[in-house]
């Protein structure tokens, strides 16, 4: 059995594991990179490592963009496998490829206009809706726990890994050449205790383990207190009559945010504000939410036994229409605008942040990982100016970080997990969609805890396992 990795490889996205095993190939999860614009492209549309033709079959274990985003270029490019994911994926899936090919083609659109007006020649979008539609044909549902013979002696069963709705830790087990491998891949680690969705589930023991390290050096706040922290920033947008802007994914993020939104006003920790979630996709995905409650935590359950619903309430507003978007310029705080994406890289936050950032009165709130950089990266550091649409903005608003929030494990929680297995069978972990100085850090406390030995590849490393 062969693991070559190609995408999330000392870099925190564009996930993507190749993996040869009994004459068959697949991968394990193909999304988009995020980053530089011009070098995200070039990664984006080229497959540098196989033939996308060859392919058998896809393994997706969530459907955040930087772990679903480039399937369509995939299919695009010859692949005409099967796609196995969970259910919620899948659907979660359906609406946001659709989101992505949509925004590319509004960003190459607005785009163009500018390098038309320079003489400049025009970009096209990696992938169009119709790409999109023959991707979603591909894809197979597999319910957790259940499994499955995906391969010639290859079996696939998922876990909770309570990251986003449907994500899953992958259970493979593989016969070959007379002796039986078990190799997990961890995907997106969620944490315990955070608000709608289930904890993560430890699978069965393994040979191997690929682990996500995105903060495998970093402790979060502890998520029990994000609500109170939530609203000291409510109670400040309140005071000054601010606008609070948040880019926020659209799945998984936006929906604990409402949720905790929700339960802040209902226990009167902070005035009521009007609340706007613009984002199409936000609104698509939280319907996805209501359809698969069989992911939520005994806590929300209870909220839909008593007939409540935890994604909406009193002026709280989605907005899908543009017309409606443009509208909140216009309106005066204190409000909250929630909007994707989560990494300022693209959709109507960048409109949003154009339009407030420069404005000292008013509240950019970060509350998920941002990548190299990426414009949420720049505001995260705080940076004087940062360019948006090509144009330079000063960063005059305030900027507030808040990481309970983070739908990623922590470095003792990552350590957590990975310590329920039998550690006298581990023979070797490798370390995934991480920056390079939090897989060393990882790497560290894991030998640290006795583990054989631990892996941190290079982008186009090849093992034998």
């Amino acid at each position: 059995m062969e693991i070559q990795f190609i995408g999330a490889a000392r870099t925190v996205t564009g996930s993507m594991h190749y993996v040869k095993a009994n004459g068959v190939k697949f991968l394990v999860d193909a999304g988009l990179y995020q980053g530089k614009r011009k070098e995200a492209f070039e990664i984006n549309r080229t497959f540098d490592y196989f033939d996308p033709a060859e392919i058998d079959f896809v393994i997706l274990t969530h459907a955040h963009i930087d772990h679903s985003g480039n399937l369509p270029s995939l299919v695009k490019k010859g692949f005409t496998g099967n796609i196995y994911t969970t259910f919620a994926s899948r659907d979660l899936s359906s609406i946001m490829l659709r989101d992505s090919a949509h925004i590319q083609g509004k960003d190459v659109e607005y785009v163009n206009r500018k390098r038309e007006r320079k003489g400049q020649h025009p970009f096209e979008p990696l992938y169009t809706q119709q790409d999109v539609k023959d991707t979603m044909d591909l894809f197979v549902g597999v319910n957790y726990h259940r499994e499955i013979e995906i391969g010639p002696n290859i079996k696939l069963s998922f876990a909770d890994a309570g990251h986003i709705l449907g994500s899953a830790v992958t259970y493979l087990t593989v016969k070959e050449k007379g002796k039986i491998l078990h190799v997990g891949f961890s995907g997106d680690l969620g944490r315990a205790n955070l608000p709608i969705l289930k904890d993560p589930e430890k699978i069965p023991d393994v040979d191997y383990f690929i682990s996500e390290s995105t903060y495998g050096g970093r402790l979060h706040d502890n998520p029990l207190n994000s609500e109170d922290q939530l609203a000291k920033v409510l109670k400040k947008a309140y005071d000054r009559k601010a606008k609070v802007v948040i880019p926020a994914f659209s799945v998984g993020r936006t929906q604990e945010l409402v949720y905790a939104f929700h339960r802040i006003f209902e226990q009167h920790k902070a005035e009521r504000i009007p609340v706007y979630v613009d984002s199409p996709l936000s609104v698509n995905a939280t319907e996805v939410f209501r359809l698969h409650p069989e992911c939520f935590d005994n806590e929300t359950a209870e909220f839909l036994i008593k007939n409540e619903d935890p994604f909406g309430f009193n002026k709280l507003t989605y907005i899908k229409e543009v017309e409606d978007s443009k509208r909140l310029n216009d309106i005066s705080g204190p409000m909250v605008i929630i909007s994707s994406s989560g990494m300022c890289e693209s959709g109507r936050i960048q409109h949003h942040l154009k339009n407030n950032i420069e404005d000292p009165n008013n509240i950019v709130l970060i509350v998920g990982y941002s990548a190299p950089y990426t414009l949420g990266r720049r505001i995260v550091e705080k940076n004087e100016t940062v360019k948006i649409f090509g144009e330079e903005y000063k960063l005059n608003a305030e900027v507030i970080v808040m990481n309970s929030f983070s739908a990623h494990a922590d470095a003792n929680e990552l350590l957590a997990y990975c310590n329920q297995f039998d550690k006298g069978r581990l023979q070797n972990i490798f370390l995934v969609h991480g920056d390079y100085d939090q897989q060393q850090k990882f790497k560290s406390s894991l030998l640290e805890n006795n583990f054989k030995r631990v892996s941190i590849p290079e982008k186009g490393d090849v093992f034998i396992i």
